[in-house]
């Protein structure tokens, strides 16, 4: 018999009954009942109850352990009494009697249970973290991510991709957040940088001459957390493809995506359809560019509604150029209590308030009620409504402005609307389901409202729309072959068709203020091989620890990574970022200045 186990802990059944058995596992939970031990022994498969009386020779030593000791038993397999079947676990209508046990590994006092459904302060879960994992939703959540890795390589290897792997160690490069720098030994003075993302590596492979490029990539970012981002390190599934447009990109990577949200999300996949809106429209119907198409308010602007009239305040705010004013509808939302706590919700939220309207029927009639609607007069108020599609019992909030000043304030009014709202018997399971929208025609460029000064607004390596022309013209007009991938909320994917031409490279810079040396500096790598007949290419990445997130019905990302940071990116259980040696800052001509 192997020295540890002859079955796991998932294996027994009643075709096993009098068999001797070997089990090693964790004791998971203890009963006594009147003198005989029952435990619950726990390995990774599943668990077994194995028991034990004065007569076996194990007794004396069984009565010594506790929970989470870690324990190999020998004994013989009894089917249990049939009022005694365990439906609920693969080896209920078994039991193993104890004839042996060797502590292979006692346990200390447990700063949290295994055994239960216990809330416990996620800095205790993090610094304990070997232990949490052993709870039956985390071993889920790392089984399902590991899962969801190997159906994701299988599914790109079916489709003509190769796995490469890209340095670790690289040169700083700006991908939109900060680099975690490595000093050089070798040389003094100067520093390597974690990529951000396999970005430039992977537009070198198709300069190579390799087609199809994916890699499950990890990435290092020095970013501030939030619930669906890690504050240092995530993985994605990177993917480069060459002689592609933006719509192969889409054909490729849809079935890859909704064939793995098929295979682990329970049948909750409900759009077959992407649709493919543009950023300027997903900014103004849903106030950003990663909606959640669960939720079915669009937006709209109704500026002409209010230009010059009785109300003021939205009146004047038009006669400035780039204001708008936009409605939020509000469906089963028409009453005046919900209308003040909406216009409360926008002052926690930084702004003066909303404006609203909603109707409701008095003697028989439709009449519109609330402060706007006397301001503006029946007439608008009725071209409001039925541009917006409303009726009795619904209600319409408006914000004016810049829309950047309120665009994500209105996204956020929009989620609360719908989830505070009355549904449709159709609409009340609307959280159960996964809906996706490919977001495209990002600008590349912005405008700094106090210096004026031109820089990118999004990906400075997208292949701007009209190429070098489109260059020429008003940068804020210029539109990039860039594309992001929304579900629920979140993105999922970002991507573009790259930037392939040194001369549009040199000019697309120019105009955010990085003169040909700057560039030729910073991407010189990139920018020197695209001198030797690079192809045209695009690609994306799959944020795989946020689809694993989503898949998990979870709220948090930590709760799908193995070992995640906190909130303040410190590692609690290994003690990181923790103080260098002298002896290893002296090696690296490092000085560590003491903050004041």
């Amino acid at each position: 018999m192997h020295v540890y186990r002859s079955h796991t802990c998932a294996d027994l059944n009643t075709s096993n009954v009098g068999d001797t058995v070997r089990l090693s596992g964790w004791v998971h939970r203890i009963r006594d009942h009147g003198g005989i031990l029952f435990v619950d022994l726990r390995d990774h498969y599943g668990v077994t109850q194995v028991l034990c009386d004065p007569d076996s020779p194990a007794f004396a030593a069984m009565e010594k352990v506790r929970a989470e000791w870690c324990i190999r038993i020998d004994g013989t397999v009894k089917a249990r009494d049939e009022s005694l079947v365990n439906t609920k676990l693969p080896t209920g209508e078994i039991e193993v009697f104890v004839r042996d046990l060797e502590v292979l590994g006692a346990s200390a006092e447990l700063p949290l249970m295994v055994f239960g459904d216990q809330e416990y302060p996620e800095e205790t879960r993090l610094k304990y973290r070997y232990l949490d994992l052993r709870r039956e939703a985390m071993q889920q959540n790392m089984i399902l991510r590991s899962n969801v890795v190997k159906d994701l390589r299988q599914r790109m290897w079916g489709n003509g991709f190769n796995e490469f792997q890209t340095p670790i160690i690289t040169a700083s490069s700006p991908e939109g957040a900060r680099d975690f720098l490595v000093p050089s030994r070798l040389h003094p003075g100067k520093f390597y940088a974690l990529p951000q993302a396999p970005q430039q590596f992977k537009q070198l492979l198709m300069v190579s001459g390799f087609d199809k490029y994916f890699q499950i990539a990890p990435c290092f970012r020095d970013e501030d957390p939030r619930a669906d981002r890690s504050p240092t390190d995530f993985y994605q599934l990177d993917v480069e493809m060459s002689f592609v447009t933006q719509q192969d990109i889409f054909d490729t990577m849809e079935p890859v995506i909704a064939g793995m949200f098929d295979t682990f999300g329970k049948g909750r996949l409900s759009n077959r359809d992407w649709p493919q809106i543009s950023y300027r429209d997903s900014a103004l119907w849903y106030g950003t560019d990663k909606p959640d198409l669960r939720n079915p308010i669009k937006m709209q602007d109704v500026s002409e509604h209010f230009r010059g009239s009785g109300f003021a305040i939205f009146a004047s705010l038009l006669e400035q150029e780039g204001n708008e004013v936009r409605a939020i509808p509000a469906p089963k939302g028409g009453s005046r209590k919900f209308c003040d706590r909406m216009n409360k919700f926008a002052q926690q939220e930084g702004l003066p308030g909303m404006g609203y309207i909603f109707w409701r029927e008095t003697d028989g009639q439709m009449e519109a009620a609330g402060p706007l609607a006397k301001n503006i007069g029946p007439e608008r108020t009725e071209a409001i409504r039925q541009q917006l599609g409303l009726g009795v019992g619904d209600a319409a909030f408006f914000l004016g402005g810049k829309p950047k000043s309120f665009q994500r304030v209105a996204g956020k009014a929009r989620t609360v609307i719908w989830e505070e709202t009355p549904k449709a018997p159709e609409d009340e399971n609307w959280r159960d389901a996964f809906k996706f929208a490919w977001i495209v025609d990002f600008p590349i460029y912005e405008q700094d409202e106090d210096s004026g000064k031109i820089d990118f607004e999004h990906n400075p390596f997208s292949m701007p729309q009209g190429g070098m022309d489109a260059l020429l013209g008003d940068p804020l007009k210029v539109l990039g072959y860039q594309y992001d991938l929304a579900c629920n909320g979140y993105e999922l994917v970002s991507g573009a068709i790259r930037n392939h031409k040194p001369e549009i490279m040199f000019k697309a810079f120019e105009l955010a203020g990085y003169g040909k040396d700057e560039v030729e500096k910073r991407f010189g790598g990139m920018v020197n091989a695209f001198q030797y007949g690079a192809p045209p290419h695009g690609g994306c990445a799959l944020g795989i620890d946020r689809a694993v997130m989503l898949l998990a019905d979870e709220d948090n990302i930590r709760e799908v990574i193995l070992f995640p940071m906190n909130q303040r990116a410190e590692d609690l259980m290994m003690g990181a970022p923790n103080e260098p040696t002298n002896e290893q800052l002296r090696e690296l001509n490092i000085r560590v200045i003491p903050q004041e």
